[in-house]
């Protein structure tokens, strides 16, 4: 019972030495130049973009600096670009210019918390993010928008990656401690077998 004691005593102070230490958010960070919208969701056309960033990661914040230009009849606060994940059925729906009713170029920046508004996501199993630039009203033009320059910058934590933090690291020794004291102790105790 003495060295289980010191196995977990031990294995605590260990865990105190360990620096504090937590998952880091990462970042991708999309180039839209020449992303096109030709249409509606899912239209013949629209630019499609994938980037691989873990699986079930967590995206939680956009921010976006970019340059579009809308042809013809088609508004630059009906271009749109939706991103979440491959199946479709989480994710967010961007509209940089949705305040200027008219054609044109323009460039908007901004930065959006995700989580304030209650829309961060998680990606699929297949750990890829999905963009399409599209077009919120169809005016027939080939194409409606077109992404001249810019970026795209999405904030995401990967589920898969987080670095235990100190007080797990601590239960986790201190159970193989007690679990290596317990399986010593067991070892230690002799048996012996009489015949009648």
């Amino acid at each position: 019972m003495r060295n289980m004691v010191r196995y977990a005593a031990a294995a605590a102070a260990l865990a105190a030495a360990l620096p504090a230490t937590q998952a880091q958010a990462e970042v991708v960070v999309v180039n839209v130049a020449g992303a096109q919208g030709f249409g509606a969701l899912g239209a013949t056309g629209n630019t499609i973009l994938s980037y691989f960033i873990g699986a079930n990661a967590r995206v939680t914040d956009v921010s976006y600096n970019v340059n579009i230009t809308a042809l013809g009849e088609s508004y630059l606060s009906e271009a749109t670009v939706y991103f979440g994940d491959t199946d479709q059925l989480g994710g967010v729906f961007l509209r940089p210019g949705f305040e200027v009713a008219a054609p044109g170029t323009g460039t908007f920046s901004d930065s959006v918390s995700l989580v304030d508004f209650d829309l961060a996501f998680n990606v699929g199993a297949d750990g890829l993010l999905r963009l399409e630039f599209f077009e919120g009203f169809t005016d027939g033009e080939r194409p409606d928008s077109i992404w001249n320059s810019g970026t795209l910058t999405f904030t995401y934590d990967g589920v898969g990656g987080a670095v235990p933090e100190p007080a797990s690291w601590a239960m986790m020794i201190a159970g193989v401690g007690l679990a290596g004291g317990a399986l010593r102790r067991r070892r230690a105790v002799k048996t012996t077998v009489s015949f009648a």
